[in-house]
């Protein structure tokens, strides 16, 4: 929206400067009725004018001001160089946006050396200081919807802070996010609560971000829908009697939060439905009893986990650190979540194959696991063919993915390999429609996998046998004609070859 909204301004602006050029009676200035005019209009008549110079018959200037709010504040800024009238809308813009982007400071423009770099971080933060200052000086101070702050690498005074925050506390803004710089994480900054509140103890705010600061709530919010805490120190007592008094929570993230060692979502909490929890180090035990609790996704160390017997988690994605994801999820999951309807594991290493139980997934539909190894080949201790026991876990499965990342492969090849395949006619998938393996691969308990997959889901629609894994690094860099190949990547080249030949294979048995 920002560039189209600019040039759409600078093209009326032209359309203007004709009109303005036109004989009197081509006039665009309407006398037919007054409009109701803005709190930053009426401002601006108060000096003089009486009405916009170019708002045209048919744009009246709730339009006008409606465009210029949906330009990031950058533009904004520029547009308001341009006339009087789009000055005002300046002074008057709902979304204050203040980091190194926004008020146009090159961060990455830095010297080499320690003693340098600080300079040059008080340098900047000095300079960020002063713009925000100075838009924060020449705001009418109406309309605010969003106040976010947010420095990384410079240094900002603690005291400008405080200012800058109580003033969005005056503002009543409804969207308010902070995040403070790496100089303030070993001496975090002490967020001050009080600019959440009034001083009737009402609030305003709809959505809530800190970021590498200290947190120590008194109070709930009750109209906070939205709370996002990233590297904030806060403890699970803390949050939880937060959460606890601000009833109208709809969703909640915390990552690298470091001093919540458990963490409990009351009943009260009715219109929670959204729960992420990123890499909590010390995290334990993860308790909610929130009644309309549908999403959950967590990536961390294994926690005791517990949803109560109602709560309704109906997507789930979780990743543990430790060996054995696939495991947990097939040996614990059905008992914890028993409602989940699409399911996303990710796991580093599996060196237990997964488990035949009596316990299954009734509502799954919707079934991804990946197996990412960062360097090297999965553990050839796992047996990919064990996956069918997951498999016949979820009666009503629509749709399986299962994805493979690794830089070499160590399990047992197909190719060359005489015996018989192994098979499992026992299991039988009649409602599978759609399956993918990426990251296909020569493994002989894999082909066996996708064997069993042709011949007992007989519902299925298509199956898609992907031999490249492409990570984020290839999706961005694709070499060149002459430039090398790395290594790691070579090694998966040859085995897409023989993995193409393990599908031959594959076929001939399904066909014969």
């Amino acid at each position: 929206m920002g560039l189209l909204g600019l040039k759409l301004l600078m093209s009326m602006q032209r359309v203007q400067k004709r009109l303005q050029e036109a004989p009197p009676n081509r006039s665009i200035a309407s006398q037919k009725a007054k409009r109701k005019r803005s709190p930053c209009h009426q401002h601006d008549e108060s000096q003089g004018s009486k009405r916009m110079e170019y708002s045209g018959p048919e744009l009246p200037e709730d339009i006008w001001g409606h465009i210029h709010s949906l330009l990031p504040m950058r533009d904004a800024a520029r547009v308001a160089c341009v006339s009087s009238a789009f000055l005002r809308f300046w002074n008057c813009h709902p979304n204050l946006i203040f980091d190194n982007n926004a008020l146009g400071l090159n961060e990455n423009a830095r010297p080499k050396g320690a003693a340098a770099k600080h300079i040059a971080s008080k340098a900047l933060g000095l300079e960020f200081s002063e713009r925000v200052d100075r838009i924060l000086e020449k705001h009418s101070g109406t309309g605010v919807k969003t106040f976010k702050l947010a420095f990384y690498d410079h240094v900002v005074d603690a005291c400008r802070l405080n200012n800058w925050l109580q003033t969005a506390g005056k503002l009543r803004v409804e969207e308010l996010s902070f995040s403070a710089g790496s100089d303030y994480r070993q001496d975090p900054y002490n967020f001050p609560c009080s600019v959440l509140v009034d001083e009737y103890g009402n609030s305003m705010i709809r959505h809530l971000f800190l970021g590498s600061c200290a947190f120590r709530p008194t109070t709930g919010l009750a109209n906070l829908t939205a709370l996002d805490l990233c590297s904030v120190h806060i403890t699970g007592d803390e949050l939880g009697s937060l959460v606890s008094n601000s009833s109208s929570l709809e969703r909640l993230a915390l990552r690298h939060c470091s001093e919540i060692t458990y963490l409990t979502i009351p009943h009260q909490l009715q219109h929670l439905s959204c729960l992420k929890v990123f890499e909590c180090r010390k995290l334990r035990m993860l308790r909610s009893k929130a009644p309309n609790l549908s999403n959950f996704h967590f990536t961390g160390a294994q926690i005791q986990l517990s949803f109560g017997d109602r709560v309704p988690v109906k997507n789930m994605r979780m990743w543990f650190f430790q060996c054995n994801t696939v495991y947990y999820a097939r040996a614990k999951l059905p008992s914890i979540v028993p409602n989940v309807e699409t399911l996303n594991i990710y796991s580093i290493s599996e060196v237990v194959s997964t488990p035949i139980l009596p316990i299954k997934f009734l509502h799954l539909k919707n079934l991804t696991i990946s197996l990412e190894e960062g360097d090297g080949p999965f553990s050839p201790a796992y047996d990919y063919l064990s996956m069918v026991s997951f498999l016949d876990a979820c009666p009503v499965l629509e749709a399986f993915e299962l994805t493979v990342s690794q830089t070499r492969m160590k399990h047992d090849s197909v190719i060359g390999d005489s015996s018989h395949l192994r098979q499992m006619p026992e299991y039988c998938h009649h409602n599978i429609k759609n399956v993918k393996i990426i990251g296909f691969c020569s493994a002989k308990s894999m082909v066996e996998l996708a064997c069993h997959i042709l011949e007992n889901a007989t519902s299925l629609e298509s199956l898609t046998l992907d031999t490249i894994y492409n990570d984020d690094y290839f999706d961005r860099h694709v070499p060149k004609i002459g430039e090398c190949i790395p290594k790691h990547r070579r090694h998966m080249i040859k085995e897409a070859r023989k993995a193409l030949l393990a599908i031959e294979r594959c076929r001939k048995i399904i066909t014969e």
